[in-house]
C-alpha cells in the first residue's frame, strides 16, 4: 500500500515523500524590486522536509502584482534573490516549484507604477476590497486585454518560467485557481468576451491551455504544472456548472505531459472524475471543514490523490512531515493571522505581522 511517506517520481524530479507545502502569499518581498529577502530563505529552508514546496504566488510581470510586497520573476534582481532560496532548500534535500501567479483584476493601481491599472479577460470588477499600505481599497474595473495583449501575457508567463529555472527552481506551477487571471478567463462571470478567448466554454479554457503549452515549450512539460479550483467562488468568480469546462480543460492538458495537476477540491465527485481523465500525478488540496490534517492522508492510500498539499498546518509546523508520521503533536494555526480568515492554503496574508 502506498503511503504519504513513500517517495514518488515527479516526471524525473525525485520527491522523498508525498506531502506538499501549498502556495501561500506571504507579502514579505521587501528586497529591491519586490525580491525575496533572507527571511524568505529561512522560511522555505525550514520547510524543506516537504516532498515538494510550492512557493507563494510570484508575478510574471509588473502588472501581474495583486498584493503589496509580493515577489516577482521578471527581473535580474528577483532571479538572483530567488537563487538564495532554492540553494537553501536544495542544501537540505528539498524540492521547490515556483508558483507563477498573475493576479489580473485582483489588484489596485496603488500597487503598480503610475499609469498602469489591473488587467483581465473583461472589464468586470471583482467584489470586495484589497488591503494595501494605504488601507483597504475597493477593487476597480480592470482594463480588458486586447487579443494581442493576451498573447503578450502568455509570453510573460513563459519568460517568468524560464527565469524560475535560471533561479534554480525544480519547476513551476501555474496559478489557474482562486479567482486570479487564468481563472478569470475560465469563469463565465469574469470573462464576457466574444472573441477567440471567450464566449463558449471551449473558448474560455483556451487561455489556460495556451499558457500551459507555452511554458511547457519553454522549460519542458516535466517541469510544468498547473493549479485549478473548479467551482471555487474565491475572489468573486462564479462557476455554476464547472464540470463541462474543467473536463474539457483537463482533456486538453492531459497530452502535454505535465509534472502534475494541482486540484483545489470543491466537490469529491468532480475530483474523482478529473482524476480519471488525468493520467499524470495529482496533487490534491482537500475540501475539509477545518485545517487539512492527518485524517486526510488516507486519500493517498486509497489512490484518490498522489500527493496532498497542506497550507495552514505547514505554517504552524515547519517540520510537518515528521509530525504527521509521528501522529503529532501539532502547533495550532492561528486563523486571525489570515487575511479573509482563510484556512485552506489559498492565501496567507499576515498583514498584522508586517
Amino acid at each position: 500500500m502506498t503511503t504519504a511517506f513513500d517517495p514518488i517520481d515527479l516526471s524525473g524530479t525525485q520527491l522523498t515523500n508525498r506531502i506538499a507545502m501549498a502556495p501561500m502569499t506571504r507579502s514579505r518581498a521587501f528586497g529591491p524590486g519586490n525580491s525575496p529577502t533572507d527571511s524568505t530563505v529561512e522560511y522555505y529552508a525550514q520547510r524543506a522536509s516537504a516532498g515538494l514546496i510550492i512557493t507563494e504566488g510570484t508575478q510574471p510581470s509588473v502588472v501581474g502584482q495583486g498584493y503589496p510586497d509580493t515577489p516577482g520573476l521578471h527581473s535580474t534582481e528577483q532571479i538572483v534573490a530567488w537563487r538564495k532560496v532554492t540553494d537553501a532548500v536544495h542544501a537540505k534535500g528539498g524540492k521547490i516549484f515556483a508558483q507563477i501567479m498573475h493576479a489580473g483584476r485582483i489588484g489596485h493601481p496603488v500597487l503598480l507604477p503610475e499609469g498602469l491599472v489591473p488587467v483581465s479577460a473583461s472589464a468586470v470588477a471583482a467584489p470586495g476590497q484589497l488591503f494595501t499600505h494605504d488601507g483597504p481599497k475597493d477593487f476597480i474595473a480592470p482594463r480588458e486585454l486586447t487579443s494581442d495583449e493576451v498573447r503578450e501575457t502568455i509570453a510573460d508567463f513563459a519568460a517568468a518560467a524560464r527565469n524560475a529555472i535560471e533561479a534554480g527552481f525544480d519547476g513551476v506551477e501555474l496559478h489557474g485557481a482562486n479567482g486570479y487571471l487564468i481563472h478569470q478567463f475560465l469563469a463565465p462571470n469574469s470573462n464576457l468576451r466574444t472573441d477567440e478567448w471567450g464566449g463558449s466554454g471551449e473558448a474560455r479554457i483556451r487561455f489556460a491551455v495556451e499558457v500551459t503549452r507555452a511554458v511547457a515549450a519553454e522549460i519542458g512539460a516535466e517541469r510544468t504544472a498547473i493549479r485549478i479550483s473548479p467551482g471555487n467562488p474565491y475572489n468573486g468568480v462564479s462557476e455554476p456548472d464547472p464540470e463541462p469546462v474543467y473536463t474539457a480543460l483537463v482533456k486538453q492538458l492531459e497530452p502535454i505531459g505535465l509534472a502534475y495537476l494541482h486540484l483545489i477540491e470543491n466537490n469529491r465527485e468532480l475530483t474523482v472524475a478529473l482524476r480519471k481523465l488525468f493520467s499524470g500525478t495529482l496533487v490534491l488540496n482537500v475540501a475539509t471543514e477545518g485545517f487539512t490534517g492527518a485524517d486526510e492522508l488516507v486519500l493517498i492510500e486509497d489512490g484518490t490523490a498522489d500527493l496532498l498539499s497542506f497550507g495552514a498546518l505547514f505554517l504552524a509546523n515547519p517540520d510537518l512531515p515528521a509530525r504527521l508520521k509521528a501522529g503529532g503533536p501539532y502547533n495550532t494555526p492561528d486563523p486571525a493571522s489570515f487575511f479573509g480568515g482563510d484556512d485552506k492554503g489559498y492565501i496567507d496574508y499576515p498583514a498584522l505581522e508586517n
